[in-house]
């Protein structure tokens, strides 16, 4: 990018939301790759990319991990890693059949959806579940029940077109990276057509999805633009450019530093930055050093919540 250059920098303020950036399940996921590189060796395979974000997964390249789409692309004896988003329950099982040694960096709180489907298919309830179609979160929660166990809602409307009588024995369960008013909208169209659904005792979505929101509502009514680094295939950073957009401020999703473009700040004087929960906090300082190259940059913090949640390693990393 060429950044024209001149004696005098115009300000630009600068509100970083807090919390941004990685979660505990992204944290985890990483260091799964790493310890896993570490005891066996290059390379270590790992089935999709372990989280949503092309610069965590360069990195990871580069040290020895290969990313593959499916198991048929694992050599045989070779260590497999399945991803932060989980998978269908038939994945392990025919990693286990190979022989292979697997490690699963499922993030817990996804985790924690699984079991809560498995429950509720126990209690004989049909599951409704909120999601975005062709998600890997969606595709691995519902391999973990039989097919037509469970039906996919996208939309308020989705429940409206729902043919299930009122007596039916139904439950609810959502993807864990969803729009909290969205989500929230949906729960009360089906708790308002199907009095009687059964819930997660805590709403699925998880905390840092839930605390990266609400950083950006914090920071977005004061900000003349708002800049997310996040990947296009991230639920939870396209879910940040919403939610600031519906706080009436513009709102761009940006991988890199090099995809700002210098004209989007033609008269922006105060600028919102955060980042979703793949992107590393190496990021943000890229973008945060690329706009002090053509404008006196003042940065501010504004936190909004404070994470001190971690997660436990598979035991094979950890004996």
């Amino acid at each position: 990018m060429n950044i024209p250059l001149s004696a005098h920098k115009p300000p630009l303020r600068v509100l970083i939301a807090a919390p941004r950036g990685f979660c505990a399940g992204v944290e985890r996921a990483i260091e799964i790759v790493e310890r896993a590189i570490g005891l066996y060796g290059a390379p270590v395979y790992v089935r999709h990319e372990i989280v949503h974000n092309r610069f965590v997964v360069d990195g990871l390249k580069a040290k020895g991990a290969v990313f593959v789409e499916e198991l048929d692309e694992v050599p045989d004896g070779a260590p497999v890693i399945f991803s932060a988003h989980g998978v269908p329950k038939d994945v392990p099982a025919a990693a286990s059949k190979r022989g292979l040694d697997w490690l699963d960096a499922t993030c817990p709180l996804v985790s924690k959806v699984h079991r809560e489907a498995e429950r509720q298919l126990e209690a004989g309830r049909h599951i409704l579940f909120v999601g975005h179609a062709g998600h890997p979160e969606v595709i691995g929660t519902f391999g973990q029940v039989p097919e037509g166990c469970m039906t996919l809602i996208e939309t308020a409307e989705d429940v409206a077109r729902l043919d299930f009588s009122a007596g039916e024995p139904l439950a609810y369960l959502t993807q864990t990276t969803l729009s909290v008013e969205d989500t929230a909208e949906i729960i009360a169209a089906i708790r308002d057509r199907y009095p009687d659904v059964a819930g997660p005792k805590a709403e699925d979505i998880c905390y840092a999805t839930s605390n990266r929101q609400k950083a950006v509502k914090r920071i977005a009514p004061a900000s003349d633009l708002v800049l997310v680094i996040g990947a296009p295939n991230s639920s939870n950073s396209q879910r940040l450019v919403e939610v600031a957009e519906r706080m009436g401020t513009p709102a761009r999703l940006i991988q890199r530093a090099s995809d700002l473009a210098p004209e989007w700040l033609d008269g922006v004087e105060t600028l919102g930055l955060t980042a979703g929960a793949s992107a590393p906090e190496e990021l943000v300082r890229e973008v945060i050093d690329l706009l002090g190259e053509f404008r006196e940059v003042r940065e501010e913090e504004t936190i909004s919540a404070r994470e001190t949640i971690t997660f436990k390693l598979p035991r094979q990393l950890t004996s």
